[in-house]
């Protein structure tokens, strides 16, 4: 008599190696964040490996069941990003040990991140605390039709290469910690208006390609009202494509011209801190210059 095969078979844990992010084929690495719903291009990959490194956890078979990456400004501070694992593995304490392997790397660093929902057990188990809402700003582009010309006081043009000492500075100002090599980064990547009053930048936003089109980050101003006038414009070099915009901001002008924009809110993260809390980078001020949209969720 032939038996009936089981409708579930049980297979016993595995184990996982270690390996470095920078030896992985690109359309791997697109392929697991693509298994989790995360819109990361061949290239967004690429770009983030060049700006920062990572780990895998592989199979016995050389599969990549998990990242993390992790991007070091200075001795002092880093960001951590691209902590993927599948829900199964994540159960099974998989993202704890991938986290476990980057404590290693960035022994001695204020860490800082941004958590889906999915990982907030996960950090908080970790000791990361939170601290803002980030609200993922998405859509096709559109100028709104009650849009009106910038109120920013200034002159609003295109950024050259001999702008980035500036953006390093004004992004350092912003952000809390200088990111030289991010931000050089970013600028070659990317097209970018800033705001000038006289020769000062006094604000500044990069758009570059990601994802389903372009996303449009960092932007730092002193005012949502000079936030709002230069990423006017990459709204209106987008109309009509897809645009997204990270930001911690959920009211206010600046927040008002994303939604009228095209850019409703799609999804939220929580920034999260290990060490030195936000408020300690905050230098405070009415005119102190702030981070309005983040590079991105990843990079922060």
């Amino acid at each position: 008599m032939k038996l009936k095969p089981s409708g579930s078979f049980k297979i016993d844990a595995f184990l996982m190696r270690i390996g470095d992010i920078e030896g992985i084929e690109l359309d791997r690495l697109h392929a697991h964040s693509l298994s989790v719903g995360w819109p990361h291009r061949a290239e967004d990959w690429q770009f983030l490996r060049e700006v920062g490194q990572g780990l895998v956890a592989l199979d016995e078979i050389g599969r990549v069941l998990g990242s993390a990456m992790w991007f070091a400004h200075g001795a002092d501070f880093a960001t951590v990003g691209m902590v993927i694992t599948s829900p199964r593995l994540q159960t099974l304490g998989a993202g704890q040990w991938l986290m476990q392997r980057v404590f290693e790397k960035v022994a001695g660093r204020d860490l800082r991140l941004n958590a889906t929902r999915a990982a907030r057990r996960l950090y908080l188990s970790l000791d990361f605390q939170p601290e803002k809402t980030v609200y993922q700003c998405q859509g096709i582009a559109r100028i709104p039709t009650t849009d009106s010309e910038p109120g920013a006081r200034g002159d609003i043009r295109a950024l050259a290469a001999s702008d980035i000492p500036a953006g390093i500075a004004l992004d350092a100002a912003g952000f809390g910690v200088k990111r030289t090599r991010l931000i050089e980064m970013l600028f070659a990547h990317s097209a970018g208006y800033g705001l000038f009053k006289g020769d000062r930048l006094s604000a500044f936003a990069l758009c570059r390609p990601f994802g389903r089109g372009h996303v449009v980050g960092p932007v730092v101003a002193e005012s949502d009202t000079d936030a709002v006038a230069i990423v006017r414009p990459h709204v209106a070099d987008h109309s009509g494509s897809f645009l997204r915009v990270d930001t911690h901001m959920d009211s206010g002008e600046f927040a008002a011209f994303l939604s009228n924009a095209g850019m409703p809110v799609f999804d939220t993260v929580l920034t999260m801190s290990l060490g030195k809390r936000l408020a300690d980078f905050s230098v405070g001020g009415s005119a102190t210059p702030k981070t309005y949209a983040l590079a991105s969720q990843t990079l922060g």
